[in-house]
């Protein structure tokens, strides 16, 4: 069973009752995933944007949008309409494939991993999670001496505050840090 057939058959329900609600659509759910990777001074390379790219597309099994610097900033040396970094919004199947293999497959592979921390959501119902290393995800190929690339990857609910979400993605299976 995958996991969206699992959320819709298993979760929906143990949700309403953790939660009090009464009504299957107050129960909170993932909206999307959005996987962001910044590429700072290496954007200007199109080697690199292409190689990444290529990385993204691979994981995501979706093409992604190159991003523009909406403002100069002196101090960064980026100038407006400079390319910066790459994104991918998934949605729907794919959304939960992504969620499943993030959880069982790429977290585990992480060195000392003993959980996401309980500190990244924005007060708004939405997670976030950054990885150092793209390299994690089994579709990509270890080389070395090529430049370790990080990526950010955001998990949005339709939870109104953090408690409802933190409850959602435990439910789906994210593994949180314990706390002390």
């Amino acid at each position: 069973m995958s996991l969206f057939e699992r959320y819709r058959k298993e979760i929906i329900e143990q949700l309403k009752k953790e939660l009090g609600l009464e009504n299957n659509f107050e129960v909170p759910s993932l909206e999307k995933i959005v996987i962001n990777c910044g590429l700072g001074s290496a954007a200007d390379d199109q080697k690199v944007l292409d190689e990444v790219s290529s990385k993204i597309a691979k994981i995501t099994g979706q093409r992604p949008i190159i991003t523009k610097a909406k403002a100069a900033i002196a101090s960064f040396n980026i100038r407006k309409g400079q390319k910066i970094g790459i994104r991918v919004t998934l949605r729907g199947k794919k959304m939960y494939d992504f969620f499943e293999k993030f959880v069982s497959v790429v977290l585990p592979r992480l060195r000392d991993f003993r959980g996401v921390p309980l500190n990244s959501f924005d007060k708004r119902g939405n997670y976030s999670v950054g990885l150092k290393e793209i390299d994690v995800f089994p579709e990509v190929e270890v080389v070395k001496g090529n430049k370790e690339t990080g990526l950010e990857v955001t998990f949005v609910t339709t939870a109104k505050d953090d408690e409802k979400a933190k409850k959602l993605l435990e439910a789906l299976g994210m593994p949180f840090q314990k706390q002390k």
